[in-house]
């Protein structure tokens, strides 16, 4: 059962429009930081106090203002809140959107849920928030698919480089000298040919177009 939440959220607006929707599930025991090390101190006190928080609401990014901070992120704040409350429950916020953040979140940082900022998003946080009061994370299914289908594949430095200079526009042809300029190795047309070959191949793509696209959207370029 989720009765108190912290709402990490620089973001006046935001803030309220989180508090609006916990209020319309009759959860009224919040508590709001606009910095990470006001919610960091927050969760140390309430743990303290013997009255822990249940969720922690948190946002990725917070925009700097002057303010002295030793954590300047949501990541490095859930990171800073698990070592103290390792059961808490964490659900982020934000407006990104790159696939490979949310892997991050999803397998590295073993938060509870992610919510994109977006049209319809509060009744979307209502339904993270639901599933997560029942022992259940929740991910958007259209990002865990596309993470799903990047690990299909093993993006290799090589063919980071590679797709990188096609999205700069270098020349399919060109390549091959840029190569050879680093020494790196296999440098060969025919090389670089087969590795977007098989890239391609692996990921169902026809087009080096729909392969830059989409190293683009999870963040690998």
């Amino acid at each position: 059962m989720i009765t108190k939440v912290l709402i990490a959220e620089d973001h006046e607006s935001a803030n309220i429009s989180v508090q609006k929707t916990l209020e319309e599930l009759s959860i009224t025991n919040t508590s709001h930081a606009y910095y990470c090390d006001d919610a960091l101190n927050k969760v140390v006190n309430a743990v303290k106090a013997g009255d822990s928080f249940d969720l922690l609401i948190t946002d990725l990014y917070f925009e700097p203002d002057g303010t002295k901070q030793v954590i300047h992120s949501g990541t490095e704040l859930i990171t800073a809140v698990r070592a103290i409350q390792p059961d808490l429950k964490i659900l982020v916020f934000s407006a990104e959107n790159k696939p490979a953040t949310i892997d991050l979140l999803h397998r590295e940082l073993d938060v509870d849920g992610f919510v994109r900022k977006a049209r319809h998003d509060a009744k979307e946080l209502k339904q993270a928030i639901k599933e997560l009061a029942q022992h259940r994370r929740y991910f958007p299914r259209h990002i865990m698919q596309l993470i799903d289908k990047k690990n299909v594949y093993a993006f290799t430095d090589f063919d980071i480089t590679v797709i990188t200079l096609l999205a700069e526009g270098v020349l399919q042809k060109d390549i091959p000298s840029y190569l050879q300029n680093k020494g790196i190795k296999p440098s060969g047309l025919s090389s670089v040919e087969k590795k977007l070959n098989q890239m391609k191949e692996a990921l169902e793509f026809t087009k080096n177009e729909q392969l830059i696209a989409y190293c683009k959207d999870l963040g690998i370029i």
